[in-house]
């Protein structure tokens, strides 16, 4: 595991410098002047020519790049056209309510898969969740998004379709307003918290649900043919204790793998889920910078999100090897 680890990490030093050098070339190969949007459109030349200054963009392109990699490592990731703030400290401020939203999207999002793949196993006419399965998973993220906001929140008015809670102002110790309202003793602010959550999480949740349900569904059709299922059914189990005991745990390491997949499509369905929501995330965040033309916001949470896809990738792998011991770390 020590090995693993170190290899791993060394792999994602290499990723993050070539994810930096890339993200420097687009910087360079953009036709837009960081110094004219800071200085502002009326802004004399002279101010320009200082601010270029003070940014280092009067230097060469390799003693530029040495210092972008250099910000890099202290953790500056530049600074905000739209905001005026650094990236580092807008993601601090944003990134809490992204993650809260992505981790009850995975949890939802694998329960449900969960959920569909046993029904598809045990049951002996599946079609209609097959049929309902193949329905969802056809319907691209902004039209569930729109179904879900009109049906449940215009229509019905069972959840709200915007922010993250109907107290404007609030702040926790952590961010993450479901958990600090239990640590605050304010039950009512998680579940308020909750309640906002649910649109947004169950529109992110669809995709993963209908592929990781699909692939768990595919992999426990090979599990449950093997011959020590036969013996199980012989010794009289049940159908749901062969699928808990002695299926989902060899058939888990595709289900994995397509789940760490869709990790790394949930940066771009992301950026459309927390738009229509209102959502004050990261996603929210890049979709303003999109309209500002804050390219250093942009490439900045751009950094972020690939080095938290690689280090989701790791624990895929890590999961994957604990549930399968024939799979190696390597």
């Amino acid at each position: 595991m020590a090995t693993y680890l170190s290899k791993r990490l060394g792999g994602l030093v290499l990723v993050l410098v070539v994810m930096s050098f890339i993200v420097f070339c687009l910087q360079a190969i953009i036709p837009a002047d960081p110094a004219r949007a800071l200085a502002g459109p009326s802004a004399p030349p002279e101010t320009i020519a200082q601010i270029r200054t003070e940014l280092g963009l009067d230097q060469p392109l390799l003693v530029q790049y040495g210092t972008f990699v250099r910000h890099l490592a202290e953790g500056n990731l530049g600074t905000s056209i739209r905001t005026r703030q650094p990236v580092a400290a807008d993601v601090l401020k944003y990134g809490p309510a992204s993650l809260e939203l992505i981790i009850a999207a995975m949890l939802l999002g694998t329960s449900l898969a969960f959920i569909l793949a046993f029904a598809q196993t045990t049951m002996r006419r599946s079609g209609a969740v097959r049929l309902g399965m193949l329905a969802a998973g056809s319907f691209p993220i902004f039209l569930t998004a729109l179904l879900l906001a009109y049906f449940l929140w215009f229509k019905l008015g069972w959840f709200p379709g915007s922010g993250r809670l109907d107290i404007r102002r609030f702040t926790g110790p952590t961010g993450f307003f479901v958990l600090d309202g239990l640590l605050l003793g304010r039950p009512d602010i998680a579940l308020n918290a909750l309640w906002h959550l649910a649109l947004p999480a169950l529109t992110l949740s669809v995709p993963i649900a209908i592929s990781v349900g699909r692939s768990l569904n595919s992999a426990l059709v090979d599990v449950l043919r093997q011959p020590y299922i036969r013996t199980a059914h012989g010794k009289g189990l049940s159908g749901g204790r062969i699928f808990l005991r002695h299926g989902l745990r060899n058939a888990a390491s595709a289900p994995l793998a397509m789940l760490g997949l869709q990790v790394g499509l949930l940066y771009g369905n992301l950026l459309i889920v927390e738009r229509i929501f209102s959502w004050p995330g990261l996603g929210l965040y890049t979709v303003q910078s999109f309209a500002s033309s804050d390219l250093p916001a942009i490439l900045g949470v751009a950094m972020v999100f690939g080095a938290f896809y690689i280090l989701v990738t790791m624990l895929v792998e890590i999961l994957q090897s604990i549930a399968d011991p024939r799979i190696a770390l390597q």
